[in-house]
């Protein structure tokens, strides 16, 4: 099955340019952030396309590989890293405008893509063999593990409230969930679903690496962490990977939640309006407000409130099945 899909992917044509699009858009998204933190802090800032060209100052550079790190490991950990948010672009639907690739359990698969980059992110840092890599790898770990259980309730509950209502039990088809909010309403207008919608709030920017969870890159306390020894296109392909996985964590909130809009180019619109609205709420808004957590104090939040929400909200729409 997993073999069929990549298949499928790789022989579609419009998978790369999608991808380059989202990519376009996703350092459009970090020039608006880093203009927008700088206004509320009451700075000139960065121009607007400083994300290009840092990512292109980068793949001019070289890459040091450090002694002692294997050397395949180390540079071949951010290709995969940007390779997989690459795939996880064509699963991300906008309504009337791009349709997810047909395949079976688009959310469980979305699910297993998006652990990926913490996982590249702590292996690149046990393989640098820098010390600062392996706290950023502890801290990377812990975070997963915390809010990993969330966000697997969040896409339980919209799957199982999308397969009630259309007679069966759960259904993990992007399109089925966006299908069925364009024909009965968002699940932003169902209370029912609120407490799924705000854990997956609370979800993005520790998945993101957002302030207050910024705690496995934290600059002033472990000098980027698992990145610190990167340098170079590898560097870049970290940068390209954390900017599709905003794409991605961003865009998969809007179809959970709220994609109904029209065909073509004002679907399209819209659909990167409200990217950009949840986007500006979830990370510059809270990155500007707030300080950096211990990891324990992270860690500790995640298991309370999130999981709390989570399992409230599966519970609301099993007994509403």
């Amino acid at each position: 099955m997993a073999m069929s899909i990549s298949a499928s992917l790789l022989a579609n044509a419009s998978v790369v340019p999608l991808a380059l699009c989202a990519l376009a858009f996703g350092l459009l998204l970090n020039g608006i952030d880093r203009m927008l933190a700088a206004r509320l802090q009451r700075r000139v800032g960065p121009p607007l396309l400083q994300p290009w060209f840092d990512i292109l100052k980068l793949m001019l550079k070289q890459t040091m590989v450090p002694a002692g790190a294997p050397r395949a490991l180390f540079l071949g950990l951010p290709a995969v890293g940007a390779a997989s948010m690459l795939l996880a672009v064509a699963f991300i639907p906008i309504p009337g405008v791009v349709r997810p690739a047909a395949a079976l359990g688009d959310l469980l698969i979305l699910l297993y893509l998006l652990s990926i980059p913490a996982v590249v992110l702590m292996l690149a840092g046990s393989a640098s063999g820098s010390v600062y890599g392996g706290i950023g790898f502890s801290r990377e770990m812990s975070l997963m593990l915390a809010y990993e259980g969330p966000l697997l309730l969040v896409l339980a509950s919209v799957a199982i409230r999308t397969g009630t209502a259309q007679g069966g039990f759960a259904s993990f088809s992007l399109d089925d969930i966006v299908r069925q909010q364009q024909e009965h309403g968002a699940y932003l207008l169902d209370p029912w679903m609120w407490p799924a919608l705000a854990t997956y709030l609370l979800f993005i920017p520790a998945n993101l690496g957002i302030p207050p969870f910024d705690i496995p890159e934290a600059e002033s306390e472990i000098l980027e962490g698992p990145l610190l020894e990167y340098s170079g296109p590898a560097l870049a392909l970290f940068k390209i990977m954390s900017t599709l996985k905003t794409v991605v964590v961003i865009g998969l909130g809007v179809s959970l939640f709220f994609p109904v809009g029209p065909d073509g180019l004002p679907g399209l619109l819209l659909f990167l309006g409200k990217c950009l609205l949840l986007f500006s709420i979830g990370k510059t808004l809270l990155r500007v407000s707030v300080g950096r957590m211990r990891i324990d104090q992270a860690f500790r939040f995640y298991l309370k409130w999130p999981e709390l929400l989570g399992v409230l909200s599966l519970i609301i729409v099993i007994t509403q099945a």
